[in-house]
């Protein structure tokens, strides 16, 4: 390499010690000078240090970088040794982190200046995010980690595994692709989840909906309509709860077609958008005439990442894609969408899931899009059949109401799109 790439490369190497360096100066911003291991001084000549030794391992011999690090860890492990025993500290991140920093210093000058660059960012990010993080993992409960083991094990275990090609008679089912759709869809769910478990105590129904619909809509609309029946005065306000999470709902077929088929965006897109509109226009007005309400009702959102909920949404996704294959083929659009219908009165995401990944094969683009569109708005109406059901005649008016406006509203822009 010629001198100005020497020069780029120490100075990437500098930088990168600077950037750790400046945020475990501040850290130890209040010990006085000389009562710290490292900071930003010393980060910085780290990551200077580790990038001379790459430079030098390429003219004479790569033990040289390792002989550098042996010493560079050997100092610094000893300093911090001493630093831990006068302050009695056991944290060992400070080693870590100098010698990740002596590391990416000698990889920018012998790799890829990016990627070393990349690396130094999330370190800091890490090492800035530590009562943060230290909060969140007090706060994580075993069943929480035990589904997340075990759904880690399945991916990255079990996936490698499967067999990537189709394995039934009528060419649909391929065992990979159908647990990565459900890794999709629960990995999504947990957005909503994770919303409920940061923010902690309720802050109003309008995160509870969200939440609760990035889950389940349906689920979330059962909740709302038990709370709604032990609290009369909260109806308004669990109506407006239980129409927001149906916008959830529909945004998040969009998002799911869009992503695995993008050819389905288009004809999925204003549908969706007329019905959420009708639903937002109800969402506004109700909230605005509740103002603030004397009952605080709380939802209990379930991790989405329970083993059974995987392995229940892969073999119903796996169902669905079989039977439409058999439905297109024997009888056409029409049995494709009763079976649209029939799965959208308990969950549309397994539908669209399936939907986008037959679509332009074994069914067209149009008839998958189709399907997802009935399916969403059999699933409002049956959404508006629980809330009057479970939660009473005022709440069943006022979501029935807005709902059919809502499906009207789908059903009048999907046919303004053919």
């Amino acid at each position: 390499m010629d001198q100005e790439e020497l020069f780029r490369r120490l100075a990437v190497a500098l930088s990168i010690g600077l950037l750790i360096g400046l945020e475990r100066g501040w850290r130890t911003r209040e010990e006085s000078d000389h009562q710290r291991t490292a900071g930003l001084r010393t980060f910085a000549l780290s990551g200077l240090l580790g990038g001379v030794f790459g430079l030098l391992s390429t003219v004479s011999s790569p033990l040289v970088l390792g002989a550098g690090v042996l010493a560079f860890a050997a100092a610094l492990t000893t300093f911090s040794y001493l630093e831990a025993t006068a302050e009695q500290n056991f944290s060992v991140t400070t080693v870590v982190a100098g010698i990740l920093t002596f590391g990416l210093g000698a990889y920018a000058t012998l790799g890829n200046e990016t990627v070393a660059v990349a690396a130094a960012v999330a370190m800091a990010v890490l090492l800035a995010l530590r009562e943060t993080l230290h909060s969140w993992v007090r706060t994580i409960t075993w069943p929480e980690i035990r589904s997340a083991l075990m759904l880690l094990a399945m991916s990255f275990l079990l996936l490698p595994v499967l067999p990537n090609r189709p394995i039934d008679p009528w060419q649909v089912l391929n065992p990979a692709e159908i647990w990565l759709l459900a890794i999709l869809i629960a990995a999504i769910s947990f957005v909503g989840y994770v919303a409920v478990r940061v923010l902690g105590e309720r802050k109003g129904i309008v995160v509870a909906a969200v939440a609760g619909g990035m889950a389940s809509s349906t689920a979330t609309t059962l909740s709302f309509a038990r709370l709604a029946r032990e609290h009369p005065k909260s109806t308004r306000l669990l109506a407006a709860g239980t129409l927001l999470a149906g916008v959830v709902m529909l945004a998040r077929i969009v998002v799911l077609g869009g992503l695995l088929k993008p050819d389905l965006l288009a004809t999925l897109l204003w549908p969706a958008l007329a019905a959420a509109c009708v639903l937002l226009l109800a969402v506004t007005v109700l909230l605005a005439g509740t103002g603030k309400s004397p009952e605080a009702p709380k939802l209990e959102v379930k991790s989405p990442f329970e083993l059974g909920t995987v392995l229940w949404l892969a073999t119903l996704i796996a169902a669905i894609m079989l039977i439409a294959k058999l439905l297109a083929g024997s009888v056409g659009n029409a049995g494709l969408f009763v079976l649209a219908a029939v799965s959208g009165i308990a969950d549309v995401d397994a539908l669209t899931l399936s939907m986008a990944r037959l679509a332009g094969l074994q069914v067209s683009v149009g008839s998958a899009a189709s399907a997802i569109l009935i399916a969403a708005g059999v699933n409002t109406a049956s959404k508006a059949g629980i809330a009057a059901f479970v939660g009473g005649a005022g709440l069943g008016r006022i979501v029935g109401a807005v709902s059919l406006l809502a499906i009207g509203a789908l059903a009048v822009a999907s046919l303004v799109m053919r």
